[in-house]
């Protein structure tokens, strides 16, 4: 699938990976793969086309036949060799990611452990979950829903590639995927792992295209009943009304503009440092940062002192350096984007505490954004309404408890929320009152048996553990006389 070009590092990248082989594209259209660093060309990949979708869709309804009667240990040992060959790649799949997406080297060997570990918390997950119940003469069992399409963002790529197809996996549905277009080298990477772990063949459909016309297909395709989707909200709500044709069963994943409450009793000389790397994790680009900091009007003096005094800790800078807090964002276009953002919050009268327009001095080169802290923000500003993506950071006051839940809560997202305070009764009812998918207390918090998903505009569904699963099963009722 890769290639090396005669005069340079350039990959050429021309295959997709259907019914267990690597298999030239059909497709045509060739795209520069830009390193984010410094603009230059890293790669050229042959994009997937509709006749691509459909062959991976074929070869995955051929698979279902078989691989949806497996039972419970067939799956789970699967989910276990998974583990093994993501596990023995963490370091390409994170070298991958920092080259090509300009992940810090930090938060991308995280988040590919995380990669591999999916697979195990499937594996529990599906262990636990009832597939037959029963009472009286009736006998309910939860089927698998058929072929599924997985379509994941570039921000966590690899991560979400091994999340969505480890829960289709125990569910017993056959996939086809489509990663993000601007995830190729990260995509091959993980798509080695997968070869290396012989898979049944069909089980895994990888058609490397753009979302209007490989996603498009397997939107409007009647063999595919199921679409789980991470990204925007627009192509969501696409997805969402195009479905409808077929009755796609769809799992949305859609952003958000996470609150963090800091009620009046915390310690500020914890809660900031975490507060700011709640906000600048991965770059900024995350669906979960909390990129609304909600603090006591009256403490308002001793928050922006303590954040001016935290700031050294989050430096933007090479993201293959250990040191570097905040990496590039990912192409151009995104970098324009939070430009774009940070100079409206200006000309609506927020004040930059710290950070504003331009280039970090000395990251010319590349789509570097300067880490951005607003304060004097209002929740009605644009900045604190829309998702930005990037390292913004925007402090909003507030006087009592219930002032802070209602902002909190004054969104058209609900992905995820957190509070901190050192009153655990207190903290735990503020948490109780937000309208999110997940709330975290005292600390950027992960569950991989929890439910991640979100209220409103965040999306529909759910995924990770049991919950996950579930969404790629229908319950069939049998009722004896």
């Amino acid at each position: 699938m890769a290639t090396m070009t005669e005069k340079d590092t350039i990959k050429t990248l021309t295959t997709h990976y259907i019914d267990g082989a690597f298999v030239a594209s059909h497709g045509r259209e060739v795209m520069d793969i830009i390193k984010p660093t410094n603009g230059q060309v890293i790669a050229r990949v042959t994009l997937a086309d509709e006749e691509d979708a459909r062959r991976a869709i074929a070869a995955a309804k051929r698979a279902f036949g078989s691989f949806s009667r497996t039972t419970k240990e067939e799956r789970a040992k699967i989910l276990r060799r998974l583990h093994e060959v993501v596990f023995a790649h963490i370091d390409d799949l994170t070298a991958a990611m920092v080259e090509e997406y300009g992940g810090t080297i930090a938060f991308s060997r995280i988040l590919m452990e995380g990669a591999a570990n999916v697979f195990l918390s499937a594996e529990k997950a599906l262990e636990e979950l009832p597939l037959t119940r029963s009472w009286g003469k009736t006998t309910v069992t939860l089927e698998p829903v058929g072929v599924a399409g997985l379509i994941t963002p570039w921000n966590a790529n690899s991560f979400f590639l091994s999340a969505k197809f480890a829960s289709a996996v125990a569910a017993g549905c056959t996939t086809v995927i489509k990663p993000s277009e601007l995830s190729p080298l990260q995509t091959r990477v993980w798509l080695e792992c997968l070869h290396e772990a012989e898979l049944p063949n069909g089980l895994c459909n990888v058609v490397a295209g753009r979302g209007d016309v490989v996603g498009a297909e397997l939107v409007r395709n009647p063999d595919v009943a199921k679409i789980s989707f991470t990204g925007s909200v627009g192509v969501g709500q696409t997805i969402m009304r195009d479905g409808t044709a077929t009755m796609k069963r769809v799992t949305l994943e859609l952003g958000g503009k996470s609150p963090n409450i800091l009620l009046d009793d915390v310690d500020l000389n914890k809660a900031i440092p975490t507060a700011l790397a709640i906000a600048f994790m991965n770059s900024g680009q995350a669906c979960v940062a909390g990129t609304r900091l909600l603090v006591p009007k009256i403490r308002l003096d001793e928050v922006k002192r303590a954040i001016l005094t935290a700031m050294h800790a989050f430096p933007a800078g090479d993201p293959a350096d250990p040191k570097t807090a905040v990496g590039p964002m990912v192409t151009l276009k995104q970098y324009e984007r939070v430009q774009s953002y940070i100079r409206k919050g200006i000309e609506e009268g927020a004040e930059v505490l710290i950070g504003g327009e331009g280039h970090p001095k000395g990251l010319e080169e590349g789509y570097f954004v300067k880490p951005t802290v607003f304060v004097n923000v209002t929740n009605d500003m644009t900045i604190a309404r829309e998702e930005i993506f990037g390292p913004v950071l925007c402090v909003i006051t507030y006087e009592t408890d219930e002032d802070a839940i209602r902002i909190a809560n004054d969104t058209t997202y609900g992905l995820h929320a957190y509070v901190s305070g050192t009153d655990v009764q207190r903290v735990r009812h503020v948490a109780s009152q937000l309208l999110a998918g997940r709330v975290a207390i005292n600390g950027m918090l992960d569950d991989q048996q929890a439910p991640f998903g979100g209220f409103k505009h965040s999306g529909v569904g759910r995924e990770f553990g049991t919950f996950g699963i579930e969404a790629f099963l229908e319950p069939r009722a049998i009722l004896a006389s």
